[in-house]
């Protein structure tokens, strides 16, 4: 035991500040100041702090910083979706992903939140306005999510993944050109001769939902009703709904699902019928994410922009958290051709 203590003693102390300083040849004031921004510090010094932080193995000490900077130095990303539709639906882990590795660019700790229920956004909304973040990252969010009253309310700044539906400028949002991408798939289905074309939604309450459903009527204009069925994103939401469109349009002869996920429910539900794709039935996706590459035949589908969606959420969050106005940005989408359609 005591040559256990011995070799604890022996550990060389943590550098701090003042051996930084004392490497660069600054004062303390400087280190801090750049440690803190790099406002008012010459060229030169920054230069030599950076290099001395470098040598000296010097870590910023996170608490101490957010005394001073008011920061907490952590945002947010809340999924208001059901824990598994982490793990089944790779959008959301192409987001996470994007977001967490932008943010860790800036020294930024990302924290993952799932508000499910009403109930989970109410106190997750109690708790992100507590100080412990500096900011939130909202992806999935439903129309009327208690969540963006209660963040506007405290003053809380955050971006939304998606258009916000019922919400004009007061809100900072990045998508997808989502309703262009469903022009993009519906007339390429019509291009390649098919004339029935059901399709199958995204949740009503949803900027998904409602504006993939939206270009389609742009292309089809006003449609049989039994052509539109409803999904949730599942994998089993899209085989329940396809089956439903079988029944309801014996004659179809394409589908437009509205998630790569729902489009693999619905091949399945095709295969089991006896249907072939696309010989008798031509599918389309929406996302390209990396389940359109699995599925047999290989799916044909609107690819998003997944990073360039990540980094632009991350770079308008720190631009409200240091008080710029609110900002929105659309992402082109591209139709990507493989041998489901």
């Amino acid at each position: 035991m005591p040559e256990l203590n011995r070799s604890r003693s022996t550990r060389p102390p943590r550098p701090t500040m003042d051996d930084v300083a004392a490497v660069a040849g600054v004062s303390r004031g400087t280190v801090s100041r750049v440690l803190n921004g790099g406002r008012n510090v010459s060229g030169p010094a920054l230069e030599a702090v950076e290099r001395a932080i470098r040598k000296t193995g010097y870590v910023v000490n996170q608490h101490a910083r957010s005394l001073v900077t008011q920061r907490a130095g952590s945002v947010a990303f809340i999924l208001s979706e059901p824990q598994d539709r982490l793990f089944e639906d790779p959008n959301f882990n192409n987001l996470l992903r994007g977001c967490t590795q932008s943010l860790a660019g800036y020294d930024i700790t990302t924290l993952l939140t799932v508000a499910a229920t009403a109930e989970d956004r109410k106190r997750i909304g109690r708790w992100l306005t507590a100080g412990h973040v500096d900011g939130a990252l909202l992806v999935s969010t439903h129309q009327g999510s208690p969540l963006l009253d209660e963040l506007k309310g405290r003053g809380l700044p955050f971006v939304l993944c998606g258009r916000p539906i019922g919400h004009g400028r007061d809100v900072s949002y990045v998508a997808a050109d989502d309703r262009d991408g469903a022009r993009q798939m519906v007339g390429y289905l019509r291009s390649r001769g098919h004339r029935t074309i059901g399709v199958i939604t995204g949740p009503p309450d949803t900027p998904g939902g409602v504006d993939r459903l939206a270009g389609y009527h742009d292309v089809l204009g006003e449609t049989d009703p039994r052509l539109v069925v409803t999904g949730d994103y599942t994998q089993a939401a899209g085989e329940a709904a396809m089956a439903e469109l079988l029944r309801q349009a014996p004659d179809l002869d394409a589908v437009f699902v509205c998630s790569d996920l729902m489009a693999v429910g619905a091949i399945a539900a095709l295969q089991r019928a006896g249907k072939r794709v696309p010989e008798d039935i031509a599918v389309g996706g929406f996302d390209d994410s990396r389940l359109a590459v699995t599925t047999t035949p290989r799916l044909t589908t609107i690819r998003q922009p997944w990073e360039r969606l990540s980094s632009e959420m991350v770079r308008l969050l720190l631009a409200l958290i240091s008080g710029d106005e609110h900002a929105a940005v659309i992402l082109p989408t591209d139709l990507v051709v493989r041998d489901s359609a």
